[in-house]
């Protein structure tokens, strides 16, 4: 039998991806407890957003796309507490677009005034790709994920997001700042 190089491609192929497979099946996204992996990105204003460089104050991430209406009606939210919270919380939004989407995300994130870009263009991403949109991790000053909101649990509710916050401020060594009106 004789073993083309079309075929020798396929066959690396699928033993690469089965070999692969069950790291890929196994890996879990981050939970509520656990360090929050490593992230970074570019801003659609063309900001580095680097999760790490932002131990000390608690973070609000957020997961939507564009064509996703229940995250397009928490982004006023997000948007409100983000200026709330503005001395002690840092919102962020990354689009799970495709690259394809861009220009819809840059359009519907000008709304906001948090910063926004592409989770397609992370430089590292350990949270990997979401599962449900939207999704919002609320990590700690220490660097620990306080809370995970996911869509499935249902719509994201002020008082719910503002919990999560409260309850971040605490956890990390921080003392709880009332928010700005």
């Amino acid at each position: 039998m004789q073993v083309t190089f079309s075929d020798r491609r396929r066959l690396l192929l699928g033993l690469a991806l089965a070999l692969s497979f069950p790291l890929l099946a196994s890996a879990a996204p981050p939970a509520a407890g656990q360090p929050a992996p490593a992230l970074t990105a570019v801003s659609f204003a063309g900001a580095n957003i680097d999760l790490a460089a932002l131990r000390g104050k608690v973070v609000v991430l957020n997961f939507w796309a564009s064509w996703c209406e229940p995250c397009r009606r928490e982004m006023p939210l997000l948007d409100s507490l983000a200026q709330q919270y503005h001395e002690r919380v840092v919102v962020l939004g990354l689009s799970a677009d495709d690259r394809h989407d861009r220009k819809d995300a840059v359009n519907i994130s000008h709304a906001v005034s948090y910063p926004t870009g592409m989770l397609a263009e992370a430089g590292s991403n350990g949270f990997g790709m979401p599962q449900v949109l939207p999704l919002t991790y609320v990590i700690d000053a220490s660097g620990r994920i306080s809370a995970v909101l996911r869509a499935s649990e249902g719509a994201l509710t002020e008082s719910q997001l503002r919990a999560s916050i409260e309850a971040a401020l605490h956890e990390g060594g921080s003392n709880p700042v009332a928010p700005v009106r």
